[in-house]
């Protein structure tokens, strides 16, 4: 029977972790985060199995993790917390969680588009600083909203969307037969959308994915919106983009370091609203994922 961690639950997770391990299951140790990078392979140490959060693993980490045969990681995006290549050469298992959350994480991209359309937080903090700025907005029915990525997430966001009147269209990097919804090329997409949902996953593939040139092709004043992973989209290149009001808001649950440091550059412009890579975290949502996390800590 595998020697399980889980590395660094929260308060929040807890309460729902409680719930969901039970009696029958293996023996899980639960060590409250977050963990600094240095103090992972103290921690880890006499365990070979690893539930982790949002702990990073790079390959010095992994290295200095001699008995850590396996890490199971609560959602899709491993790579953003564990380099995948180093794993695999220090022969440590990586296992993922899909599908857990679809519902979820779309109702949260839903309400950023929502949240960007109509600046809701934009004037929520000139409120609560004392002032007061009605700002125009955009109705969003009969717009378009081109999914990026028409996976289980891609496919909640185009039903959700099809339901407030938008009209959906989509790209995927491989064909779908039978898709819910038109699927076109991307640059199609970009050219015609009043708003871009991003649902890919990140891979050497997809870093950087929209780049400066691709987001040249948008709409002028196009909203973004990121429920997906950071590093999908070329930072840079957007923090340029939104200052010029070339792209005219950006809407993402997601960052390249989490929590990012308070030099991170999003942190400083205007038209964006930010949410703390929460898309995940509902208790139906949790309950399903840490289901699946002991269950995948147990198969070993």
């Amino acid at each position: 029977m595998p020697k399980t961690l889980f590395i660094d639950s929260t308060p929040d997770i807890d309460r729902v972790w409680k719930m969901v391990h039970g009696s029958g299951d293996i023996a899980i140790t639960v060590n409250m985060g977050p963990v600094a990078d240095v103090d992972i392979p103290k921690t880890v140490a006499g365990y070979d199995t690893v539930i982790n959060d949002a702990s990073y693993f790079n390959e010095a980490t992994l290295k200095a993790c001699t008995g850590l045969k396996h890490i199971v990681f609560l959602g899709t995006g491993a790579a953003s917390f564990v380099d995948l290549a180093a794993a695999q050469k220090h022969g440590i298992k990586v296992s993922t969680i899909a599908g857990y959350g679809d519902t979820t994480v779309a109702e949260h991209a839903m309400g950023l588009v929502f949240a960007a359309a109509r600046h809701i937080a934009t004037m929520h903090g000139l409120m609560r600083a004392g002032g007061w700025r009605p700002m125009q907005g955009m109705e969003l029915r009969g717009k378009t909203l081109g999914i990026v990525g028409l996976g289980g997430i891609g496919r909640e966001m185009a039903r959700i969307a099809q339901g407030v009147g938008l009209k959906v269209v989509a790209y995927n990097r491989s064909v779908i037969a039978n898709a819910p919804v038109p699927m076109v090329e991307l640059d199609e997409l970009l050219a015609q959308s009043d708003i871009v949902s991003l649902h890919l996953g990140l891979n050497d593939a997809t870093r950087g994915f929209l780049d400066r040139t691709r987001l040249e092709k948008t709409k002028p004043g196009v909203i973004v919106v990121n429920t997906a992973r950071a590093g999908v989209v070329d930072e840079a290149a957007l923090i340029d983009l939104l200052g010029s009001g070339r792209v005219g808001h950006y809407a993402t649950d997601v960052f390249s370091k989490e929590p990012p440091s308070p030099d991170e550059p999003l942190l400083k412009v205007d038209n964006v609203t930010l949410t703390a890579h929460a898309g995940y975290n509902t208790p139906e949502a949790a309950m399903t994922m840490y289901r699946r996390a002991i269950d995948l800590a147990a198969a070993g």
